[in-house]
């Protein structure tokens, strides 16, 4: 795999999460205090799903630390960042690096998502939600931003089982049998603290750390602390630590809403990819 592709891959991997998703985060920190659970996966998906309907539009800044392999090296990229989501889908992510403004800027609307590198890899990436395999967008989909805002989706009762070890319930989602997702909400307060992400195999592929919670609204909460690492044997370990600023992470304003969450033209990249399936795949200039 090219170092264009690769970066591409790792990077949509991580963003959308990515915000999601400053600086090096601290490694995360299990709470000690226990408190009692819930008493059944009905009640536990309830109180996750009443907090997912007070998320509103999203205003937030802060940095990022990027540490990836490529060429069997180990690289690291400092970026600041700053977020503006409009859910459930509709997203725009700038990082600017020390003299290059818009280095990394990625966004999605309800049709595609994109991911513009530049200047050193000039690589453009989009593709559309609909040519997506649900197995290869585990982590590259929309709706997995609102679970890196600690807003975790739930769906059918039936998917889900709850187990509880010390201070945290776990609900593990499974698809004919396999663990595919597992949520660790801690009882004291009922906030998800990490996600665990597994692949086709059931295997352990990616996860996602969640920490230091601020209260922008009544029943509305957003952690500034975020750290995903994703495991791969060819490659290493990825991870990406996100620190927000808790004073810029606000509702987004009237008019920041009305940003246009279009994607750019392709004019100016030395390479446009497209992702469709599980596959990317190199298009005309």
């Amino acid at each position: 795999m090219s170092c264009q592709l690769y970066k591409c891959r790792l990077l949509f991997c991580f963003a959308a999460a990515i915000f999601i998703f400053a600086g090096c985060a601290p490694e995360f920190q299990m709470p000690l205090e226990v408190c009692p659970g819930k008493g059944s996966v009905t009640e536990a998906l309830s109180a996750l799903q009443s907090q997912s309907q007070n998320i509103v539009p999203l205003w937030a800044k802060g940095r990022c630390l990027l540490q990836y392999y490529a060429d069997k090296k180990k690289h690291k990229e400092i970026l600041s960042v700053k977020v503006l989501v409009k859910p459930p889908v509709e997203m725009y992510l700038q990082g600017d690096a020390t003299l290059v403004p818009k280095a990394i800027v990625l966004g999605s609307n309800q049709e595609e998502f994109w991911l513009l590198l530049r200047p050193e890899i000039s690589t453009y990436g989009w593709g559309k939600w609909s040519e997506q395999d649900s197995s290869e967008t585990l982590i590259i989909n929309p709706k997995t931003l609102l679970e890196a805002l600690g807003i975790a989706e739930v769906d059918a009762e039936e998917n889900w089982s709850l187990s509880n070890e010390g201070a945290f319930d776990i609900l593990t989602k499974r698809d004919r049998g396999v663990a595919i997702k597992k949520i660790y909400v801690y009882s004291c307060d009922y906030l998800v603290r990490k996600i665990e992400y597994f692949d086709v195999y059931g295997q352990l592929a990616v996860v996602a750390e969640l920490d230091r919670y601020k209260q922008v609204l009544e029943g509305f909460f957003v952690p500034a602390r975020i750290k995903i690492i994703e495991r791969a044997e060819d490659t290493g370990e990825d991870s990406l630590s996100i620190t927000l600023n808790l004073t810029s992470i606000k509702p987004a304003s009237e008019k920041q809403q009305k940003f246009p969450f279009n994607r750019p033209p392709t004019r100016g990249f030395k390479h446009i990819i497209r992702k469709i399936g599980g596959r990317w795949i190199e298009q005309p200039q």
